[in-house]
């Protein structure tokens, strides 16, 4: 069986590990929502969001069909990922385009400039910093909300407005029907997302150095660096959550393991720490230390919205995140492919 559906043995086990963890761990997070207890509560909000990041990072093996041996097989899977963590109103091939892109070109690729849209709305904005201050993941969120009209925002889009209203209607009737008969799981699965949301831009957030490149859909334009592979790992850094307590990285999929999966992208995540000791060696001070990037995530949640992320670039970039004096990017998740 793992011959013929899986890349290798390691992955049918390992991976089909991490498949079974994202259902169960969903299916038992929205159990422990019913329960009824605080304790219970959190436990699944807990449980439940975890499992959306999970399936997140899953989405992101599959747009590398690193998980199975046919990209069909891939897709499939990618495609479950999406709806899971609730990026499904565009397709699945919008996902891997960007994605891609952002491999190809070696910068964040992107139709819509965030910071310039809300530096062009004021009150908006400030909505936003005060949210961000709070700790309420609003830019992205603003991303998200986007992402759930974008066949009708986005011209290049227009063919996908039949599906992108097909599954409004579908979560929506979902989400409505749990509201109205279970608000206290409905509540639950917001701060779950919300809490995916986190966890995803948190680990995003200092990996490059790169700004925004307004481009995705300009067949015109070249970006300057597409193909530098010297450019590209001098602009990656790697921010696994230890690197002595290597276990610990599997909580995010080992996605802090940057500039291994940025040398070869093709690897699955479960060999990501061996290549990044084969290309890098165990020297702490080539990676972003979790305490530093705590202090970053804190000391510029409300700055970085609005921030120009290219003035400090390169090894100045790393040794400033090394301190946690890193601003770092906001809202380029994959999950918002545009």
């Amino acid at each position: 069986m793992t011959s013929k559906w899986f890349k290798d043995e390691a992955g049918a086990l390992y991976t089909g590990l991490a498949m079974a963890y994202v259902l169960g761990g969903y299916a038992l997070g929205v159990a422990a929502l019913l329960q009824g207890t605080t304790v219970a509560f959190i436990g699944g909000v807990l449980l439940l969001g975890h499992a959306l990041t999970i399936a997140a990072y899953l989405l992101h093996e599959c747009a590398h069909h690193t998980v199975f041996r046919t990209n069909v097989h891939n897709a499939r899977l990618g495609m479950l990922c999406m709806w899971i963590s609730g990026s499904c109103y565009g397709t699945y091939e919008d996902v891997r385009h960007k994605h891609f892109r952002h491999h190809a070109d070696n910068a964040d690729i992107m139709w819509f400039d965030s910071r310039q849209w809300l530096g062009q709305h004021p009150r908006l904005a400030r909505l936003v910093l005060l949210l961000e201050w709070c700790y309420i993941p609003a830019h992205d969120l603003l991303m998200h909300g986007l992402l759930t009209v974008s066949a009708f925002a986005i011209p290049a889009k227009r063919s996908q407005r039949l599906r992108n209203l097909a599954v409004l209607a579908v979560r929506g009737l979902v989400f409505g029907c749990v509201a109205w008969r279970y608000p206290r799981v409905a509540l639950g699965y917001v701060l779950a997302y919300m809490l995916m949301i986190t966890i995803l831009r948190f680990m995003d957030a200092l990996q490059h150095d790169y700004d925004g490149t307004p481009v995705l859909f300009d067949k015109t334009v070249v970006p300057p660096h597409r193909g530098d592979r010297a450019y590209e790992q001098a602009h990656t850094f790697s921010n696994p959550l230890s690197v002595r307590r290597i276990w610990t990285n599997l909580l995010v999929l080992n996605f802090g393991f940057h500039n291994a999966h940025h040398a070869r992208p093709s690897t699955p995540w479960y060999r990501l720490p061996d290549l990044h000791r084969e290309l890098f060696g165990t020297d702490p001070s080539g990676v972003i230390p979790f305490s530093a990037q705590l202090r970053s995530f804190h000391r510029y949640r409300v700055s970085r919205v609005l921030s120009d992320t290219s003035t400090v670039v390169g090894p100045e970039f790393l040794r400033q995140a090394r301190l946690g004096i890193a601003s770092g990017g906001n809202a380029v998740s994959f999950l918002t492919p545009f």
